[in-house]
């Protein structure tokens, strides 16, 4: 399905990316306003803060709820920034709405339950608002789609995606996975939606904030969601991954903005050779597959089981020594045989059954 969109016109400098930024949480009246007017005046078009936040475990900060909403009513007069909180609910969107929020956003934990979606889509139906829609918490790009599907179904038209990485059992450097490849994916197929990044949750240490946000715009994204708080140690939620107004001023004065309309011209040779080198693979990993299926032929014949083991765990660990001599990433290596032999397999398996 094609999305009905429309351009969000958001506020912007057109000198930084557009950037959606403040605390995680609405926590007091005071905070809220402190913030806001210290991003003011670092330049800051749209103020965020969340009045409801859905944890993990109950008995943490769940958020002020609607007491918090007059806050932000209060940042929009007074400073004149657009502002944006969280919606979960019907009721949670029926009370931004009353108190003139100007943009809504999808968390990642409702985004993954089309029912959840679905109702706020119907709350939203004749409503003309921006909303953002963060990927699932899970590595799921149809989960994704149909979410944005759901809320442009309602009449929805100023959209937009962000990108907030994917919750993953193999902690290492991020808190959620970034997987550039999802919303790479994203953009392929949806060209004319926006894609925002939220670096504060990917990375979920402050001092990832800013080389995720030059990342993110090295890959083309349209804006950054960032968290920001007035004094990030004392926050009620994810005050590692929370950075001062001065210190998020600072990051988007060192970004480097890529220019998308450069003519390819000079790129044509070499994308010419990288089109030979495709076909090559293609032609190599055909041959590799009658190979295999010789091979699937002579385990029929011979009663033998198509996985063996030992050889697939053999042929993993040579390939990954060999590319890491090429110069190339072990774990890429690894996901590129992993994805041959499953196909090996699926074509022995065929085999087989005949």
């Amino acid at each position: 399905m094609e999305l009905t969109l429309t351009p969000l016109n958001l506020p912007s400098d057109h000198e930084r990316p557009v950037v959606i930024a403040g605390p995680c949480s609405a926590e007091t009246e005071e905070q809220v306003i402190t913030t806001a007017y210290q991003l003011a005046r670092k330049g800051c078009h749209m103020f965020r803060a969340g009045a409801w936040k859905p944890r993990t475990k109950p008995g943490g900060f769940e958020g002020q709820g609607e007491k918090a909403l007059p806050w932000l009513k209060r940042v929009k007069e007074e400073t004149h920034m657009l502002v944006a909180t969280e919606v979960a609910t019907p009721r949670h969107v029926e009370a931004a709405l009353e108190h003139g929020i100007d943009i809504l956003w999808i968390g990642a934990r409702t985004s993954a339950n089309p029912f959840a979606v679905q109702d706020l889509a119907d709350s939203l139906k004749g409503v003309d608002i921006p909303v953002f829609v963060k990927n699932p918490v899970n590595p799921d790009l149809e989960l994704w789609v149909g979410a944005l599907e759901r809320i442009n179904q309602a009449g929805i038209t100023r959209l937009a995606a962000i990108h907030r990485g994917f919750s993953s059992y193999d902690k290492k450097i991020y808190r959620n996975l970034p997987m550039w490849q999802i919303p790479i994916e994203l953009r392929r197929r949806i060209p004319s939606l926006p894609i925002i990044c939220d670096p504060s949750h990917i990375g979920g240490r402050r001092e990832l904030v800013a080389p995720l946000c030059q990342q993110a715009m090295d890959l083309g994204f349209d804006g950054l969601i960032v968290e920001s708080h007035c004094d990030p140690d004392k926050a009620w939620s994810d005050a590692k991954q929370q950075v001062t107004p001065d210190i998020l001023d600072y990051i988007l004065s060192l970004l480097v903005i890529r220019n998308e309309k450069v003519t390819t011209e000079g790129i044509h040779e070499l994308r010419k050779q990288i089109d030979e080198l495709d076909n090559q693979l293609m032609d190599l990993l055909a041959k590799r597959m009658r190979v295999c299926r010789e091979i699937g032929q002579y385990k029929k014949e011979h009663n033998m089981t198509v996985l063996q083991p030992a050889r697939y765990g053999e042929i993993l660990d040579k390939r990954g020594a060999q590319g890491s001599l090429c110069g190339l990433g072990t774990d890429f290596v690894k996901k590129v045989f992993e994805n041959v032999h499953e196909e090996s397999v699926r074509q022995q398996m065929e085999i087989l059954s005949k």
